[in-house]
């Protein structure tokens, strides 16, 4: 099954420290389980039109969570850390902080 672009960047994930990264060009997006760092590179180069110089792409494991007696778990999900090359900028972030 070939995935597009649109499936494999699910989200951005903006927090505390993905907002201090933002200011060294990179940036954070939860991707789709199945996708590898290639695809995710021609992802966001595709969606935001901008020059990706590296990835690092890691797996958050699900944690226990408990509600009353009732036991269960997070779901896991894959992370992707995005490096752009100087001078590039993704808009969509400039206004989103914490």
């Amino acid at each position: 099954m070939k995935l597009l672009a649109h499936d494999i960047i699910i989200r951005p994930i903006i927090t505390e420290k993905s907002s201090r990264m933002m200011e060294h060009n990179k940036y954070t997006f939860e991707v789709h389980q199945g996708a590898n760092k290639i695809q995710v590179r021609e992802a966001i180069e595709e969606i935001f039109k901008v020059k990706v110089t590296n990835v690092h792409v890691m797996k958050v494991n699900a944690k226990p969570k408990r509600m009353g007696v009732f036991l269960g778990k997070t779901r896991s999900w894959k992370k992707a850390i995005v490096s752009l090359a100087e001078g590039e900028r993704i808009e969509f972030f400039e206004g989103a902080s914490i």
